[in-house]
C-alpha cells in the first residue's frame, strides 16, 4: 500500500464503467506521474491481446497497474497510451 504522502498529479480519468486490473476495480487514467514503466510484453486479457508495460510506484516500486501500449483489436485501440491503476493498490478502505 503507498503511503499517505505519496501523490498522483495531473490524473484525467477515462470514463471506464468496468475496468478491471488483476486485483479487481481500476481507473482508467489519460497521464500519471510519480511511477516508473516496466518493460513491454504482450499479454492476453480480459479485452483481448494486448502489449502492456507494467507501471511501479516511483517511491517503492510496488506494481500498481499497467500503461496500453498497443491495442490488438480495433475496439480496443481507444486505450493505447493509457494506464491502468489498481483500486485495490492506491485506496485503502475504511474499517
Amino acid at each position: 500500500m503507498l503511503s499517505e504522502n505519496t501523490l498522483f498529479l495531473g490524473m484525467v480519468m477515462t470514463r471506464c464503467i468496468s475496468c478491471q486490473g488483476r486485483n479487481g476495480r481500476a481507473f482508467l487514467l489519460e497521464n500519471l506521474v510519480n511511477i516508473l514503466v516496466g518493460p513491454k510484453e504482450n499479454r492476453q486479457l480480459l479485452t483481448g491481446l494486448h502489449t502492456v508495460a507494467d507501471v511501479l510506484c516511483l517511491q517503492c516500486h510496488e506494481i500498481l497497474g499497467w500503461k496500453y501500449v498497443k491495442a490488438y483489436e480495433e475496439s480496443q485501440r481507444y486505450k493505447e497510451g493509457k494506464y491502468i491503476l489498481e483500486k485495490a493498490k492506491v485506496m485503502r478502505e475504511d474499517r
